[in-house]
């Protein structure tokens, strides 16, 4: 694993990654890592014509996300559904070429692509003695979302290991790199909640990512655009063993200056009220929210309603 352990701020390089087995993984980090030396027009054009040909070559990536947006957006017309599927690609790609940038170039080109809302909000809350928890949907902007509240303040949260070593590596330094100087910690699922609600009890800033099917284990079914989702009731008890407010975060990328837009909203209000229904239908309802700000960018791929009621087939074949 390399995210670092509770105990360390390091994450650490292993020799093994530079096996022959990985070398096609580091040829195509390279080829990335020399697009961010382009004029980010030129990386954004890539980027779309990348997403392009991925939506016309991965079927299966292509059907989950028509799937979805066509459950969650039932008002609109077939024609409506397929020009989102492709803002979707194009918004996807651009940017994965992004992340290269963020990984690699100086903290100080890094600042300049993201412009931040509603930051005050976290001094506002801390200094009437509550605790922050911020909600962050998975939405193609996630890591330049994660960037700004780690270098603005001491922050904690979750880490799914990637499945491949390298950009395991890659997206766990990437995401410490701005956080380090003031204390951040990442923790995997193995290490469960206690860290995390340790660490927030003492100052940190949560960062939650809330809106993953999990599976049935632990998992309750409450709407999502209307759809039952299963869903893990777990961000009104953080909320309530942690003393905190929770803010959910929205991550778009505006193409006409070329800068990530993370913006903090107003609390969910009444969480927790302490039934895990009510609490988790007010998340599911305000990452709703969120995704309207620029439905395009929403991680579509993912299958958020793999898990299905009994008696219900799946959605996606």
């Amino acid at each position: 694993m390399t995210v670092q352990n509770p105990n360390r701020d390091k994450c650490y390089f292993s020799s093994a990654l530079l096996y022959p087995k990985y070398w096609t993984t580091w040829f195509g980090l390279l080829v990335f890592f020399l697009l961010t030396l382009l004029p980010m027009f030129i990386t954004d054009w890539v980027g779309c014509c990348l997403g392009s040909v991925a939506e016309k070559k991965n079927k299966k990536r292509f059907n989950i996300v028509k799937t979805n947006l066509s459950l969650c957006f039932p008002s609109k017309a077939e024609s409506e559904i397929d020009f989102m599927v492709g803002e979707y690609f194009k918004a996807q790609y651009r940017s994965l070429t992004h992340y290269f940038l963020l990984w690699w170039r100086p903290i100080s080109v890094v600042r300049k692509k993201i412009k931040t809302n509603g930051f005050e909000k976290i001094a506002h809350h801390q200094s009437q003695g509550k605790n922050i928890i911020i909600m962050l949907p998975h939405t193609v902007g996630l890591e330049f979302a994660v960037a700004a509240i780690f270098m603005a303040h001491a922050s904690n949260g979750p880490y799914k290991p990637m499945n491949n070593p390298v950009i395991d590596w890659m997206v766990a330094k990437g995401r410490m790199r701005f956080g380090r100087a003031k204390g951040a910690k990442l923790f995997t699922r193995e290490d469960g909640l206690r860290p995390l609600i340790r660490e927030t009890r003492a100052g940190k800033v949560l960062v939650y990512l809330a809106d993953e099917d999990l599976g049935r284990k632990n998992s309750i079914f409450i709407p999502f655009f209307g759809v039952p989702k299963a869903t893990i009731p777990v961000l009104g008890r953080l909320a309530k063993s942690c003393d905190a407010v929770v803010l959910p975060c929205v991550a778009c990328y505006n193409p006409n200056d070329k800068r990530y837009v993370i913006s903090l909203l107003d609390e969910i209000e009444n969480m927790p009220v302490g039934d895990d229904k009510k609490d988790s239908l007010a998340m599911n309802q305000s990452i709703e929210q969120v995704i309207d700000y620029c439905p395009a960018q929403y991680l579509w791929a993912l299958r958020y309603f793999r898990t299905r009621p009994n008696g219900e087939t799946s959605l996606y074949e």
